[in-house]
C-alpha cells in the first residue's frame, strides 16, 4: 500500500501554474483573423419530415455569409458520418446514413437542419430566427423496449423493428446446461440510465480552409484527433493528410468528444465553401440535444450457482440504445467492451450474452467514461448481492468465494487477464472502511430515525491496447526535452506524468520535459487516448522513443570521449567512463547537428491489461424524505505500478464522482410521447456538488503487469466502473431489498421506503 500526497513520486502538476493564472488555451482562445461565426438551426421535433427550409430572408440579412442546407453539401460530395466500430457480420450492424445537415427527416429533437454563418454571433442568431421549415410531424419512440416492440413508429427502412443489431456471444448450451444443474438461481432486471457527458467546455470548434494548399484545419474541442482526422476525411473524400486535426486545452471529454459530431463537418465545409475560418461555441442546452449521451441499457440478468454458492453460469440479456444514428463507438459499448469484462473478477465457468442494439428517437449513444465496463460490472455485482440475500449467505464470503485467485485466467468469453490480488483489495477495503463497527453505527442512526446501508462491491477493468501507439522524443539545443505523443490530455496530467517518466529515464529535471500532443501535424498517428489506455500504451511508446534516443547518445558519447563504447556508462543523466571523463546528455546534444538524437517509436502491443479494485460505500436515508446521504466512500485499487500516486488518486476521485452521480442524481428523461428532452439543461439534469460528496479514500495495491515495461495498468476510468454498484448495493441494504435502480433520487427512494414500511 502506498500514500499519495507524501510519496516522493506525487509530483505536482507542473501544468497547473498556468491554468490557475489564466493561461490556458482553449479553442475558445485562440485567435483567427477575419473569422465568421456559425450558428446551427435543430429540429424541434423527435421525428417528422422535412418538406421544405426556406433560407433566402435569412440569407439577405445584414452580415449573413450564408444560410446552408444538405442539399448543398450533398452538391459537393458531402458524405455521411462513418461508425468506426465493426460487429461480427453475424451480427447484421445496420448504420444509416448520418448526414451533417438533416437530409429528408429529422429523428430525434435537436438534429442540425442548417447552418448560418455570419460576421457576428448576433447577426447569426437574427438570421436563423429567419429560417423557416415546414415539417411534417411523424409518431416517435424514445424507450428502447417500446422501440423494438411490435407496432412501434419506423426510423429506418433497413432496420425493420428497428433493430440495430444482435450481438451473441459466449457458449449459450453451456450456460442452458449449467443453470439446469444449478442448486440455485437469482434473477434481476436492471436500467443502467442514460446520462450526459456534461464536461465543463462544450463542444466547440474553428474550422479553416487554405486555398492555396486546399488543406483543411480543424482546430476543436476534441480527444482523438487522428481518429477524428480519419472519419472526417471519409466525409470529405480526401486523403486524411488533407486535413489537419488540433486540440489545444480541452475542458472535459468522458468520450463524447472521441468522435466525429455533425458540426464538426459542416463546419469545414462552411469554411472551405467561404473562404473565411468559421467558429462555433455550443451553447449548454445544444450540448444536451446533440452531444453524444452515454450508457442506456436493459438488462435482465441471471446467475447460477451450486449448493455451496460456487457461480456456475451467467446469462445477460440486453437491449442497448443506440439513438437515432450509430455514432462512431456506440455499438461496442453494449456489445465488445462489456464482453471484455463480463463477469468481473469472479470465475464463472460459462457466460452468455445476448443483446440487441435499438434506434431511437433520441440522441445517438457513444462511448462515455469506461464504455460497457461499467455496465457489465454492474450486472455481476448486483447479482453477487441478490445471490447473498436469497441463498442466506454473507455478501462478502460469497465474494470472496468465487473470486479467480490462479492467473493467467482466461474467461468463459476469452478474455485472459494475467494478474490480479482482488481477495487483497476486498480484505483491505473492509478494514480500512471500519466494516468491524458498521452494525454500532447502523444501530446510531436507527435511534435518529435513519437507515444506515453498506455497499461491498469489486469492479474489473479492461484497459485496452489495439490500435498500437506512437512516441516521439525530440532535442532542443536550449536544453528542453519535447516529448510527441499520440494519445491526448483532458486534465488527467499528461504534461506531468509523461515528463516524469522521460526525466527518470533521461535523468534530466522534470521541468526541462515538455509534452506536445492533440495535433495530427507533429505525430503521423496515434490512437488517442480512452479505454485507460494512455499511460501503458503511450507511456511504452515514449519509453521505447527515449531508449532508443539514448542508445544514439550513448555511440556518440563513446566517440566524443573516445572511448569504447562497451565501457561508457550513463547514469544520472550524464555518459562516463572509468577514468573518470564524462559529458551530460543535454551538454552532448548542444555539440551534435539539430535532430542527431531525436527517435520516434510505435508500440503494436495490443494487450489488455486489468485494473481492478474493491469499494466500500457507507450511506444514510431518510425515510421521510427518501434522501440519500453518502456519508463514507472507501476505494482500494491495483493499477499496477504507478508514475504518480497523487496524479492517479485524483483521477480516481474524478471517476468516482461521475459513477456516485450516475448513481444517486444522474439521468436523461425524454417525454415518451413528443420526443422532448425533458433534462436539457442544469435546471432539471442533476450532477453531483462537493456537498454531496465525502472524503473519497483512494488507497493503492500496486500489483505490477509484465504485460508492458512500466507494470501500469490504467487508471483514467476505474472510479466510474467502481461506484455506481457500490453505491446502489449501499442503498438497497439501508433499505433492506434486493435491488433498486439507478438513479436513486428521493422520489424513488422515498416509494421504496413506503413499500418497505407496507411489509
Amino acid at each position: 500500500m502506498h500514500g499519495t500526497a507524501a510519496d516522493p513520486r506525487s509530483v505536482r502538476r507542473v501544468e497547473d501554474g498556468r491554468f490557475l493564472q489564466g493561461g490556458g488555451r482553449y479553442v475558445d482562445d485562440v485567435p483567427a483573423a477575419g473569422h465568421l461565426h456559425a450558428l446551427v438551426l435543430r429540429s424541434p421535433h423527435a421525428h417528422a419530415a422535412l418538406l421544405r427550409i426556406r433560407t433566402v430572408e435569412a440569407a439577405a440579412m445584414p452580415g449573413v455569409r450564408g444560410v446552408f442546407t444538405a442539399a448543398d453539401l450533398l452538391a459537393d460530395g458531402i458524405r455521411p458520418i462513418p461508425c468506426a466500430m465493426a460487429l461480427p457480420p453475424e451480427a447484421g450492424l445496420v448504420v444509416p446514413p448520418r448526414h451533417a445537415l438533416a437530409f429528408g427527416r429529422v429523428r430525434h429533437v435537436g438534429e442540425p437542419v442548417a447552418l448560418v454563418v455570419a460576421d457576428t454571433a448576433a447577426a447569426a442568431r437574427d438570421a436563423l430566427e429567419q429560417v423557416a421549415v415546414d415539417y411534417d410531424d411523424l409518431p416517435a419512440v424514445t424507450a428502447p423496449g417500446d422501440a423494438l416492440a411490435e407496432g412501434a413508429p419506423q426510423l429506418w427502412p433497413d432496420a425493420p423493428g428497428n433493430l440495430a443489431f444482435h450481438y451473441q456471444r459466449g457458449d449459450r448450451a453451456a450456460v442452458q446446461a449449467a443453470f439446469a444443474a444449478a442448486a440455485h438461481a437469482v434473477s434481476l432486471d436492471l436500467v443502467n440510465n442514460r446520462v450526459v457527458a456534461a464536461s465543463l467546455e462544450t463542444r466547440t470548434a474553428l474550422a479553416e480552409h487554405d486555398p492555396e494548399t486546399g488543406r483543411m484545419r480543424l482546430l476543436l474541442s476534441g480527444q482523438d484527433v487522428h481518429g477524428l482526422r480519419r472519419d472526417l476525411a471519409h466525409c470529405f473524400g480526401v486523403a486524411p493528410d488533407a486535413i489537419h486535426v488540433v486540440c489545444p486545452d480541452v475542458g472535459g471529454g468522458f468520450g463524447m468528444k472521441n468522435v466525429v459530431h455533425p458540426e464538426h463537418v459542416a463546419l469545414l465545409w462552411a469554411a472551405r465553401r467561404l473562404g473565411r475560418p468559421v467558429r462555433w461555441i455550443a451553447d449548454r442546452t445544444e450540448d444536451f440535444l446533440s452531444g453524444v449521451h452515454g450508457r442506456g441499457n436493459l438488462t435482465r440478468a441471471r446467475l447460477a450457482l451450486d449448493a455451496e454458492g460456487r457461480f456456475l453460469a451467467l446469462h445477460v440479456e440486453t437491449t442497448g440504445e443506440l439513438g437515432a444514428y450509430v455514432s462512431a463507438l456506440g455499438p461496442g459499448a453494449h456489445t465488445v467492451a462489456p464482453a471484455t469484462a463480463m463477469g468481473g473478477v469472479y470465475a464463472i465457468p460459462a457466460v452468455f450474452m445476448d443483446v440487441r442494439g435499438a434506434f431511437t428517437n433520441t440522441v445517438p449513444v457513444d462511448a462515455y467514461r469506461g464504455a460497457g465496463k461499467p455496465e457489465a460490472n454492474y450486472v455481476i455485482e448486483r447479482l453477487a448481492d441478490a445471490a447473498a440475500l436469497r441463498l442466506g449467505r454473507d455478501r462478502v464470503a460469497l465474494r470472496r468465494a468465487n473470486l479467480v485467485r490462479d492467473f493467467p485466467y482466461t474467461s468463459a468469453l476469452g478474455t485472459t487477464m494475467d494478474t490480479g490480488r482482488f481477495g487483497d483489495n476486498l480484505d483491505t477495503a473492509l478494514r480500512a472502511a471500519d466494516q468491524a463497527g458498521f452494525a454500532a453505527r447502523r444501530a446510531e442512526a436507527a435511534r435518529r430515525g435513519r437507515w444506515l446501508g453498506q455497499g461491498i462491491a469489486c469492479f474489473l477493468e479492461t484497459s485496452r491496447g489495439k490500435p498500437g501507439e506512437d512516441g516521439a522524443v525530440r532535442f532542443g539545443r536550449d536544453g528542453t526535452v519535447e516529448l510527441l505523443s499520440g494519445t491526448q490530455s483532458n486534465g488527467q496530467g499528461h504534461e506531468t506524468s509523461f515528463a516524469q517518466l522521460a526525466a527518470a529515464r533521461l535523468g534530466v529535471p522534470v521541468t526541462a520535459c515538455r509534452l506536445a500532443q492533440a495535433d495530427s501535424g507533429r505525430i503521423a498517428s496515434g490512437g488517442g487516448h480512452g479505454g485507460a489506455r494512455s499511460l501503458p500504451m503511450a507511456g511504452t511508446a515514449l519509453v521505447m522513443a527515449l531508449d532508443a534516443a539514448l542508445a544514439k547518445a550513448h555511440a556518440e558519447a563513446a566517440r566524443l570521449l573516445q572511448s569504447d563504447p562497451a565501457a561508457v556508462r550513463f547514469a544520472d543523466g550524464a555518459f562516463g567512463t572509468a577514468e573518470g571523463a564524462s559529458i551530460g546528455l543535454l551538454e552532448l546534444v548542444r555539440t551534435l547537428p539539430p535532430g542527431a538524437l531525436d527517435a520516434d517509436a510505435h508500440n503494436p502491443n495490443g494487450e489488455f491489461v486489468f485494473p481492478n479494485g474493491a469499494h466500500v460505500a457507507e450511506v444514510e436515508v431518510d425515510p421521510d424524505t427518501g434522501t440519500v446521504a453518502l456519508l463514507r466512500y472507501v476505494a482500494v485499487d491495483d493499477y499496477g505500478t504507478l508514475v504518480n500516486p497523487l496524479l492517479t488518486e485524483g483521477q480516481v476521485q474524478g471517476g468516482l464522482a461521475q459513477g456516485i452521480g450516475q448513481a444517486l442524481m444522474e439521468g436523461v428523461h425524454y417525454d415518451p410521447g413528443g420526443g422532448q428532452l425533458l433534462t436539457a439543461s442544469f435546471q432539471d439534469y442533476a450532477l453531483p456538488r462537493a456537498a454531496d460528496l465525502p472524503p473519497l479514500e483512494v488507497r493503492f495495491n500496486e500489483h505490477p503487469t509484465a504485460r508492458n515495461p512500466l507494470g501500469a495498468k490504467g487508471s483514467g476510468q476505474a472510479g466510474a466502473i467502481g461506484a455506481p454498484q457500490t453505491v446502489m448495493a449501499a442503498v438497497a441494504d439501508a433499505l433492506g431489498i434486493a435491488h433498486l435502480d439507478m438513479p436513486a433520487t428521493p422520489e424513488r427512494v422515498w416509494r421504496a421506503c413506503w413499500r418497505a414500511a407496507q411489509g
